[in-house]
């Protein structure tokens, strides 16, 4: 029989990662840290365009959009082509899709990147230069202008006679600060008086320590409160942007313990099991093949001195009892169980993952683990 003590929680194999977060206290967080101010947000753009100068790397023939968009570019100049498409073989051009980021407060004239992904059979967009192509927003509004040199990252595709090779991923680059502002997206925080910050986790112990955190720093104490578990509201003694940033310039800072629910994530493919520390288990005993795993609890009286001036409590001692095979291979925790410890006692008994995986689903099957099972 082996004991083993709360402490010596062993690891995995070498191919299970095993993390345990946290040592069961609470971390304190900054408010900026764990929350965003509702208004506060980027806006994504869009646009197509031509990215031309490739080194027969660009669009076949069976691309029309790109012959037919090399066309329609070379009316607009005045140029007129009495063609038919299929007729033009232009291996030196590509269509792309443009992509990028308006960051909030962008003003007229900041600069951006931008992502340049091919839409069409090109091989590359290696040395490629993308044409000037306006990005657009939701609402069908240009308020960007994408231009320049794409970098592929150190990526690159060759090919030879009955060989190729390609490294990275050349369909696809970026254009640093290719982009250009042409339109600003208004943002008025707080407008009817009210500021809002939304967490980034929902918690409703969380959103009320937030609001305590305000209240207790920031005059008069009335200015926070949690309206639910994700949105804590502040309310401005004035109206105006001003009032908004004077306050979360006050607030931002401040530290606040975070709590967060009980959770283990599971990774079927790699055997990769992260749990925090906080994770309990109730009572259970579960067979899985030849393993034979037992949680029990049993409770105990304090009975204090009759002078001390204590309370008589109920104490519980739980045990674990995890055998596989012959019972000389019987490892038993100390009262105090948690699901590493118990992750320590099935390695003693060279578990593989996928047992100790199938142990965990069968638990929580079971109702008794204490803890939210994310599988990936």
């Amino acid at each position: 029989m082996a004991v083993l003590k709360p402490a010596r929680i062993v690891g995995l194999a070498a191919f299970v990662g095993l993390l345990l977060l946290g040592v069961g206290r609470t971390e304190a967080a900054r408010i900026k840290d764990i929350s965003n101010v509702e208004g506060i947000r980027s806006n994504q753009l869009y646009g197509y365009g031509l990215v031309v100068g490739l080194q027969g790397t660009g669009d076949g023939q069976q691309a029309l959009f790109t012959i037919q968009s090399i066309l329609s570019m070379l009316r607009r100049r005045g140029i007129v082509i009495s063609v038919d498409p299929r007729q033009i073989r232009v291996k030196n051009a590509a269509a792309v899709l443009v992509t990028a980021q308006l960051p909030p407060f962008a003003r007229s004239g900041n600069r951006i990147d931008v992502q340049v992904s091919s839409i069409g059979d090109a091989k590359s967009l290696r040395g490629g230069t993308l044409i000037s192509t306006p990005l657009i927003g939701g609402d069908q509004q240009v308020y960007a202008v994408a231009q320049g040199a794409v970098s592929l990252g150190g990526g690159f595709a060759v090919a030879a006679a009955g060989a190729s090779e390609t490294i990275g991923h050349p369909t696809a680059g970026t254009i640093p600060d290719g982009g250009l502002v042409e339109r600003e997206v208004p943002v008025e925080l707080a407008p009817d008086g009210i500021l809002r910050l939304s967490l980034h986790e929902p918690d409703i112990t969380t959103a009320n320590r937030v609001a305590a955190a305000i209240n207790q720093h920031v005059t008069p104490s009335a200015l926070a409160s949690a309206i639910d578990p994700k949105t804590v509201e502040l309310f401005l003694q004035g109206q105006g942007s001003q009032d908004a940033m004077a306050l979360l310039d006050r607030i931002e800072g401040l530290q606040v313990a975070v709590d967060r629910a009980a959770r283990i994530v599971v990774n079927e493919r790699t055997g990769t099991i992260i749990m925090g520390s906080n994770v309990r288990i109730a009572p259970v005993a579960i067979a899985h093949g030849t393993l034979q795993i037992e949680v029990k609890t049993q409770f105990g009286v304090s009975q204090p001195n009759q002078f001390a001036g204590g309370e008589t409590v109920v104490v519980p001692d739980t045990n674990i009892v995890a055998s596989e095979g012959r019972t000389d291979s019987l490892a038993v925790l100390e009262p105090g169980v948690t699901l590493g410890q118990l992750v320590g006692a099935l390695n003693t008994l060279g578990v593989t993952p996928q047992d100790l995986i199938a142990v965990l689903e069968a638990i929580q099957a079971a109702g008794a683990l204490e803890a939210e099972l994310e599988l990936m």
